[in-house]
C-alpha cells in the first residue's frame, strides 16, 4: 500500500469507468419530478456525479464505520483521521473554515477538497481550491429504463390525527438498468490542491463500497459490478480518454433490442480487456472491484 509521504509528482493521469447495475431501486431521485429516478429525453437513466460523490464522502467521513476502520489500516503508516476530514458536511462552521484557509491548514485537513475540489470561496481570496484532481461524469444507462411507481403504507401514522400512513405513488424505482459513469484523474490540478498519491489510492479503495455500504430503503439493490481504472504512462496522458471509455462500454447483445429496457444483466456484452492498439499505450487495466 502507498506510503503517506508520496507527493503529487507520483500522480499519473488516469481514466476510469464505473459499470453500475440497478435492480428494483432508485439510484438517484430527481427533486424536480417528485423523486422519480432521473431520466433523460430518450428514456435512459441518469446518476449525477454529485449523488455519487456524496456516498464516497460519507464513507470517509464516518470514521467509526467499518469501511474507514478497515481501509485506513491498509496504509503504512495508518491514515490519520485529522488529515481526512470532509469539507462538504452538514453543519460546517464557515467562519472556522475561512480561518483555516488563512492559516494554511485548509488543504491538509480536507480530503474531499484535495481530491474533488470545492466551491468554498473566501471573499477576496485567490488561494482556495476550485478544481479537483478527480472529476466524475454523468452516469447514463446503456438502454432506456422502465420506472415503476407504487403506493406504500405505514401501520403507524405520521400525522398526529392519523392512525396509519400512506405515500401515494411514493415508491419509485428502476426495474433494471446498467449505467456507465466515467471518471478522470488530472495530475495538473494536484499542484493547486496538494492532492497526493495517497489521496488517490484511498479513493480507489473506497469506490467498491460506495453503494453497498450506503444502501437505503429506496436504494437497496444498486452496486458497482466493474470499476475500471486505467493509468496512463505519463502525467500528460498516453491515450485518448474517449477511445478508452468506448472500448470498455458495454453493449446490448445482438438478440436484444438496444432501445428497450433490460430485464437482466445477461442481456449485455461486457468488455473485460482493451484492444491491443490501446493496451500498449497505457498501464495494465485494473478492476478496482478486485481490490475488495
Amino acid at each position: 500500500m502507498s506510503n503517506q509521504n508520496d507527493g503529487n509528482d507520483c500522480i499519473k493521469k488516469a481514466t476510469g469507468l464505473l459499470i453500475i447495475e440497478v435492480r428494483g431501486s432508485n439510484p438517484n431521485g430527481d427533486p424536480d419530478r417528485e423523486s422519480d429516478p432521473r431520466q433523460r429525453y430518450d428514456d435512459r437513466g441518469e446518476i449525477s456525479p454529485v449523488s455519487f460523490k456524496r456516498k464516497v464522502r460519507d464513507l470517509v467521513e464516518n470514521k467509526e464505520g467499518p469501511v474507514w476502520q478497515e481501509i485506513s489500516k491498509m496504509f503504512k503508516p495508518k491514515l490519520e483521521d485529522a488529515k481526512f476530514h470532509i469539507l462538504e458536511s452538514r453543519g460546517r462552521d464557515r467562519k472556522a473554515i475561512e480561518n483555516e484557509i488563512k492559516d494554511g491548514t485548509f488543504k491538509e485537513k480536507y480530503w474531499d477538497g484535495r481530491v474533488f475540489g470545492n466551491t468554498f470561496l473566501e471573499e477576496g481570496s485567490s488561494t482556495s481550491i476550485r478544481t479537483g484532481v478527480v472529476q466524475f461524469g454523468l452516469g447514463i444507462s446503456i438502454a432506456p429504463i422502465e420506472i415503476e411507481r407504487m403506493t406504500t403504507t405505514n401501520k403507524a401514522g405520521v400525522q398526529e390525527d392519523k392512525d396509519r400512513g400512506m405515500a401515494p405513488l411514493g415508491y419509485r424505482i428502476v426495474s433494471h438498468g446498467v449505467y456507465c459513469m466515467p471518471f478522470f484523474v488530472n495530475p495538473t490540478a494536484a499542484t493547486a490542491t496538494s492532492c497526493t498519491n495517497t489521496d488517490i489510492e484511498l479513493l480507489k479503495r473506497i469506490l467498491p463500497y460506495a453503494y453497498s455500504h450506503t444502501a437505503s430503503y429506496i436504494r437497496s439493490f444498486v452496486g458497482i459490478r466493474h470499476a475500471w481504472y486505467i493509468e496512463h504512462k505519463s502525467q500528460l496522458g498516453s491515450c485518448s480518454d474517449f477511445k478508452l471509455i468506448d472500448a470498455l462500454t458495454p453493449k446490448k447483445k445482438e438478440n436484444f433490442d438496444p432501445e428497450k429496457p433490460s430485464k437482466t444483466w445477461d442481456e449485455y456484452d461486457f468488455p473485460t480487456k482493451l484492444p491491443e492498439d490501446l493496451k500498449s499505450k497505457v498501464k495494465p487495466l485494473l478492476d478496482l472491484m478486485d481490490m475488495q
